[in-house]
């Protein structure tokens, strides 16, 4: 990229471009600088093409920035370009042009129209204004559209054209400035969740022998959603999310569509349908050939999510914009109050001037989204503030155990294979298996086979995954079975030949089975090693600390292994030996008792729980059921995460409670300033839309969460 530089101090550089930058190119180049390690701000200017990079002073920094921006090209850009499918920044540049543009149409009209026109032209700008209250009274509300338009006709009524155009300019110029700051701060939301990766598994045809004539078998990769082209093909199974929008080839799924419909219930979906990102496989496997860029669509889905976010708000702000109505009738109260006794028009003019409503609910969402996405920008996502809300307030943490509270990344430790088979075979057959599905375990599995150069993908009949129990599928016309005990025993009628149960009992000490039937016989048993997580302990008792009371570890597990693990990780009780169904009903006893509870899990088996659970945390490396049916998802395993979120929600609250406080103190004082006479309609304002902004920045900044916010 070619630039020549034009200014710069320690730390910061302004360069000059050939030539303007086109509009659609401008978060593309935001995009590309900020990929810099070493860019610390950017400023892009568009109409004058210049950028503006501030970046960590080192030695070297200025030479490897600059170094980095020319060696920028066309491709890059266009690279950066694909990623956005609209333009989301509202740029400093915009604001400041867009304040210009009032400003100077504002005081070309009081300095050089004549009073006439002047009026005329003030009049006509009044049309927004009353036009705006009318269609609230219509609607039967009070609100503040309906007190800027008083207020402006309250002015106009006295003959005084001169205020009324102030009032005007300053309500446009605190609307542009509200808009703006709530604006970026959506923005920086949806850029943080852009960032979060989102895997897929691709279908390529597989190498073909040298002698064959084209490719007669295909695989799987695991691949980057992004990195996914239309016309690409992707498989998706049980518990798994589809991040795409496509057509189905082949195969039948039931799709849960909530994200999308709103619908509780699962619909069959099967070739020749379309389904769309955002969905959750919950039962069967589909093969689906890409329509739309998985950027697109998950940007879809991201946009629609900050546009409804409103809808799950928390105590706290629900509250702030429920006081912010009701205290709309109580300044045209107020207002009629001071006309009546005052007799002035200036005094009952400031009475309607300074309101709550619009500085109670833009702090509030403002708060709310800088929470969001200092939380994406941690690594996990909350679908609405009041998940915040329920977390701060929550005192019963519930665990499950698989992939939770113990490693992500289990270890087969040991592998008994039964007379006629060895342990190869057994792994092969148990990876054939467990490579359709993203759960910690299923990956041990796989990770074992490929360590020792094991082979195991090839045709076999459709995989069918049994909640809670196990997996069921056919190969070489052979009925092969892998699962739990209780789903081996007891539902597949297989037993356990008597030399083996010695043997077995020895390898339950702390491990979890999988076993593994042929055509109704036993045929191996492998032992996963499921270490607790390194800081388990350490952040349980965090957690303690700030807070919660009781912490429970529920698992289908056996009752020696659970004990193991809820020693080690610190838990006050643990259940074993449970079904799906048992840990739902063990959370409904729970909140029955009058707690607040938390559930933190990861499969498909914490799915009823989660939804049950006052506030359900999902496990990044999760299935989608589970991320589906969550309120909050962490985006990599650490528990280290629960604490920053208690953190967070517990400081979100205290600043909505802050903002509360601040904006009813000072626009009281405004109110008892203005309808004293000590301060003019103007100045009250003035005052008023400026604290809005002022209230609506201090709620945008970082959160500190290692001391009191």
């Amino acid at each position: 990229m070619d630039f020549r530089i034009t200014n710069e101090i320690p730390g910061r550089v302004r360069v000059l471009l050939g030539g303007r930058i086109p509009s659609e190119d401008v978060d593309a180049f935001y995009k590309v600088l900020y990929e810099c390690p070493l860019t610390a701000r950017v400023d892009v200017y568009p109409r004058i093409g210049s950028l503006a990079i501030s970046y960590a002073r080192g030695e070297g920094h200025r030479e490897a920035v600059l170094d980095y921006l020319a060696a920028l090209d066309a491709a890059a850009i266009d690279r950066a370009r694909a990623s956005y499918t609209l333009s989301l920044a509202p740029k400093a540049q915009n604001l400041l042009m867009d304040i210009a543009v009032l400003a100077g149409s504002y005081l070309a009209r009081r300095w050089f129209i004549p009073w006439p026109v002047r009026a005329a032209l003030t009049l006509w700008q009044f049309r927004r204004f009353l036009f705006s209250g009318l269609r609230s009274l219509t609607r039967a509300r009070l609100d503040v559209s309906v007190l800027d338009a008083a207020a402006v006709a309250a002015s106009l009524l006295q003959g005084d054209v001169a205020t009324a155009g102030q009032t005007m300019f300053l309500l446009d110029l605190g609307a542009t400035f509200e808009t703006y700051t709530k604006r970026r701060s959506e923005n920086e939301f949806i850029n943080s969740l852009l960032e979060i990766p989102e895997y897929v598994q691709k279908i390529v045809p597989a190498p073909a022998p040298a002698a064959a004539p084209k490719p007669t078998a295909s695989e799987e990769l695991t691949v980057l959603a992004t990195d996914l082209l239309v016309g690409d093909t992707i498989v998706v199974r049980t518990g798994m999310p589809i991040s795409i929008d496509g057509t189905i080839e082949r195969g039948t799924a039931m799709v849960n569509q909530a994200a999308l419909t709103g619908e509780s219930v699962a619909i069959e979906r099967i070739a020749g349908d379309d389904v769309f990102a955002g969905t959750t496989v919950e039962e069967g496997e589909i093969f689906i050939r890409v329509r739309h860029s998985a950027q697109e669509t998950k940007l879809r889905s991201i946009v629609s999510l900050v546009q409804h976010f409103d809808d799950s708000k928390s105590e706290s702000q629900s509250r702030m914009g429920a006081l912010a109505d009701r205290l709309v009738p109580w300044n045209f109260l107020l207002a009629g109050i001071v006309g009546l006794v005052t007799r002035s028009a200036t005094k009952t003019s400031a009475a309607l001037m300074v309101d709550y409503s619009c500085a109670l609910k833009l702090t509030g969402s403002i708060a709310v989204l800088s929470a969001m996405n200092q939380s994406a920008q941690l690594g996990f996502t909350v679908k609405g503030s009041k998940y915040f809300d329920e977390f701060a307030r929550a005192d019963t943490l519930v665990f499950d155990k698989t992939g939770t509270l113990t490693n992500a990344v289990p270890e087969v430790a040991e592998i008994i294979a039964l007379e006629g088979w060895d342990e190869r075979e057994v792994l092969r057959l148990a990876a054939c298996l467990e490579e359709h599905f993203p759960h910690p375990v299923a990956r041990a599995v796989i990770r074992a086979a490929a360590q020792r150069h094991i082979t195991h993908r090839e045709r076999h009949a459709e995989v069918e995954y049994i909640v809670a129990h196990g997996i069921v599928s056919s190969i070489e016309g052979k009925r092969v079975v892998i699962g739990s005990e209780h789903f081996i025993v007891e539902d597949e009628k297989i037993e356990v030949p008597g030399w083996a149960h010695q043997k077995i009992a020895e390898m339950t000490d702390g491990h979890s089975l999988l076993f593994l039937g042929v055509n109704g016989e036993l045929v191996g048993v492998l032992a996963i090693e499921d270490p607790i997580k390194s800081h388990a302990a350490a952040h349980i008792k965090q957690l303690r600390e700030l807070g919660f009371k009781r912490v429970v570890m529920l698992t289908g597990d056996t009752r020696r292994s659970a004990s193991k693990v809820a020693r080690q990780a610190g838990v006050d009780e643990y259940k074993a030996d449970l079904l799906p169904e048992d840990k739902q009903a063990y959370l409904r006893e729970l909140k029955a008792q009058g707690c607040r509870v938390v559930m933190v899990g990861d499969g498909i088996n914490e799915s009823p729980a989660l939804s049950l659970a006052d506030v359900g945390v999902a496990m990044g490396q999760g299935t989608a059921v589970a991320k589906e049916v969550a309120d909050i998802t962490l985006m990599g395993g650490d528990l280290g995460a629960l604490v920053t979120m208690r953190r967070l929600s517990v400081a979100l609250i205290k600043r909505l409670d802050t903002a509360y406080r601040g904006v009813i103190g000072l626009n009281s004082l405004l109110l008892a300033l203005g309808i004293t006479g000590i301060i003019t309609p103007t100045v009250s304002s003035l005052l008023h839309n400026g604290s809005t902004i002022g209230f609506s920045l201090a709620s945008s900044r970082a959160y500190t969460l290692d001391e009191e916010d």
